[in-house]
């Protein structure tokens, strides 16, 4: 390298210096409300620090775990009111007010959650910017698959939720459990034991990892072992925060905020969900079932108009439906996630 070339480098990196030293110092708000034992605090942290590097320590940020800021229902809202800088989100949490990610939480969709995060948050993009226009979209995602967990009875056939009290993972469900003549409790994750414990809910729609976590192993005893479905979530961002950013700093957050990123933040928990299932089936206490290939056709013949109700909300919305759901299963099909 000739000294003219050394020379030019070492003044960009003073230039680059400089500029990083002129960047105001923002310290970010992360909110979720899991557990701090759970994958998700550990996602945020290390999504946390490589920004904070990428930054050059001007971009900080703190955790705030178990609904510290908030309750799990109001984390969109946080986000774009700046109570929260960065939230975590379930867009089904809110029934009808986010169709078209909604299409992630359909019955017997996704297969894995790492190439179906993967697939959601590339599809997604393309809508993001409409659907959750007060906020800044970073990445979306899903957990891995989750089924029925009841206290009394087995599950078995879509017949057996008629006068069942269920608490749905999200609107999707809560739409087929409603189909199938049961009613649905409303509880976010961490309410769910209570519920159960307090017999308002006799069964509840969750992941596997997290039966144990949230506690819901120790109200539970029948455990459907069917990929029912998954849960779509999503990582978004205040508007105005980011707006006060350099275009450096706005770099960083963007690099963050892509389908990589989705995936590192799905894997170690679609790893601990997965477990979840061979830890349920080694407790003697409980029941962990299969059922027959013909009950799993009943199944999906019961979903049929879960997706219809589905559709209906996305053409209310200015999109066509079909074209939706196909954008969605080619993504999942060319990572190998269909179901």
């Amino acid at each position: 390298m000739t000294l003219k070339a050394l020379a030019l480098g070492a003044a960009f990196a003073l230039v680059a210096g400089a500029a990083a030293a002129q960047d105001k110092t923002f310290e970010l708000k992360l909110s979720h409300w899991v557990p701090p034992s759970h994958p998700l605090q550990k996602a945020l942290e290390d999504w946390g620090s490589s920004i904070e590097k990428a930054s050059g320590g001007t971009i900080k940020y703190k955790v705030f775990p178990s609904q510290q800021l908030g309750k799990a229902f109001d984390h969109y809202d946080m986000a774009r009111d700046g109570i929260a800088d960065v939230t975590y989100i379930s867009p089904g949490y809110q029934p009808g007010r986010f169709p078209v990610v909604d299409a992630g939480d359909l019955p017997f969709l996704m297969s894995d959650a790492k190439g179906g995060s993967q697939a959601l948050d590339a599809w997604y993009r393309k809508y993001a910017g409409q659907e959750m226009k007060d906020v800044k979209f970073c990445l979306a995602f899903v957990h891995d698959y989750g089924s029925f967990h009841s206290r009394a009875k087995k599950i078995m056939v879509p017949g057996d939720i008629k006068g069942m009290k269920i608490r749905p993972a999200h609107a999707t469900i809560a739409t087929l459990v409603t189909t199938l003549g049961g009613t649905n409790v409303q509880a976010a994750a961490p309410e769910v034991r209570e519920a159960l414990e307090r017999g308002v809910a006799e069964a509840v729609t969750f992941p596997w990892g997290s039966v144990p976590l949230f506690g819901i192993d120790k109200v539970t005893k029948y455990h459907m072992n069917v990929p029912l479905y998954v849960t779509s979530f999503a990582w978004v961002m205040n508007k105005a925060k980011y707006d006060e950013m350099s275009a450096a700093q706005k770099k960083v957050i963007d690099d963050h905020c892509t389908t990589e990123w989705a995936l590192r933040v799905a894997a170690p928990w679609s790893d601990y969900e997965r477990a979840g299932v061979a830890k349920l089936k080694a407790d003697p206490n409980r029941e962990v079932y299969e059922i027959a290939p013909a009950q799993l056709a009943e199944w999906r013949q019961a979903a049929a108009p879960v997706v219809k109700v589905w559709a209906e909300a996305v053409k209310k919305a200015g999109h066509d439906p079909d074209a939706v759901l196909k954008g969605l299963k080619d993504e999942l099909a060319a990572r190998k996630a269909a179901y």
